[in-house]
Order: structure tokens, then C-alpha cells, then sequence
């Protein structure tokens, strides 16, 4: 299991950024993902896919929420002053909408959270060495395409500077690709429908 420093401070928190053999805690909630930039609350009993969307928040004692990912980015968030937490399944459909900065304003808006208070963790994604997209994707990221057929995407650093203009002043990237450390991550890009998938979690200690 990959540990976030700057939310490993914490001993009312658990967390974590699963690899190809991590054993999770139980009970996590997750969603059934659908590549959005939906921000739901997660509210006990929780439950695994519980809903569609993208992002969960929550402030529940006992409450773990977790996004399921084999390439695209997983962030964690919290917020040391409420004790809200938000995990966020960021793929370039989530990332052109903005959810890192959806689960942010839910976190402001729901728990009263403030953006300067929070804690951010980006975890291992497929990195900008290994993610070619084509004309139709760069685009939403604002990339001049040129005559270029395959253009590289930084997925992880988007998110980041996403948090940062949210007012997040504190995030910590992995920066390690899922593609390239076959031995450690899953990646669906390399392993296709064989691929499985790393659960990455945050939330209260019980």
C-alpha cells in the first residue's frame, strides 16, 4: 500500500493508494464509476457501488471511501479542521470537467470545509511519459495540436493544478505511472480487459 506523507500525519485517518496485491480495509464504499464529474455523498451504510459517479465525500466516523482505478488518477483529499474526506476517480473525461474542483466545492459547501485547510493526494496514474491521446482528446485540455497524430497528456499534473487554483495549498503527487511499473500497478491501457484494479481510500480510523 502507497501512503500519502502529508496525510499520514494524521491518527484518525486511514489511507491508502492500493498496487497489484493490497489487501483493503472492510467495509469500503465505493461508486459504480462512469467517467462524470458527479460528487455524491456517501452516507451509512455505504456499500460497494453504491451509486453512479465519480466522487465521494464524507464526514462519518467509521466511513472509508474509495475510487477503483487501473490508469486513471485517484485523489484523496481531507480536511483537517471538519474531518471531511473526499476520494475522486479522475479520467480525462472527469479531469476536462473539473471533479477534483467539484469535490472541493462539496466539501466547502456540505461540511463547511475551507479550500485553504485541506490536504490533497494525488496517487499513481498513468504518467505523461506513456499517456498518448489523439487531437479530439487534447483539445479539451487546451493543447495545440498542430499536425500531431498522438499527443502526451500530464493527467496527474492537471489534477494538481486543478487543487492548487481551487485554494488547496497543500498536494503531494505520486508521480508514478501505472503503465510503466508493470510489476507494481495495474494499467488498462497495457493489460486491456485483463487488467484488474487498485482501490485507493480515505476516511475515519474506527
Amino acid at each position: 500500500m502507497l501512503k500519502a506523507p502529508n496525510l499520514s500525519r494524521y491518527d484518525w485517518l486511514t489511507h491508502g493508494f492500493g498496487l497489484r496485491d493490497s489487501v483493503y480495509p472492510e467495509p469500503v464504499t465505493t461508486l459504480k464509476q462512469i467517467h462524470s464529474a458527479m460528487v455524491l455523498e456517501a452516507l451509512p451504510p455505504g456499500g460497494d457501488r453504491f451509486a453512479e459517479g465519480d466522487a465521494l465525500v464524507a464526514r462519518t466516523p467509521g466511513m472509508v471511501v474509495g475510487v477503483r482505478t487501473a490508469d486513471c488518477v485517484p485523489i484523496l483529499i481531507v480536511d483537517e479542521r471538519t474531518r471531511a474526506v473526499a476520494g475522486v476517480h479522475a479520467g480525462w473525461r472527469g479531469t476536462a470537467q473539473h471533479i477534483v474542483q467539484a469535490a472541493v466545492r462539496e466539501l466547502t459547501t456540505r461540511f463547511g470545509a475551507r479550500a485553504e485547510d485541506l490536504h490533497a493526494a494525488v496517487g499513481p496514474s498513468i504518467g505523461p511519459c506513456c499517456y498518448e491521446v489523439g487531437p479530439d482528446v487534447a483539445r479539451h485540455f487546451g493543447t495545440a495540436v498542430g499536425t500531431a497524430e498522438r499527443i502526451n497528456i500530464d493527467l496527474p499534473g492537471i489534477n494538481e493544478c486543478q487543487l492548487l487554483d481551487s485554494g488547496v495549498g497543500d498536494v503531494w503527487v505520486a508521480r508514478e505511472c501505472t503503465f510503466c511499473l508493470a510489476e507494481k500497478y495495474f494499467s488498462f491501457r497495457r493489460e486491456k480487459d485483463e487488467a484488474g484494479r487498485m482501490i485507493s481510500f480515505v476516511g475515519w480510523s474506527n
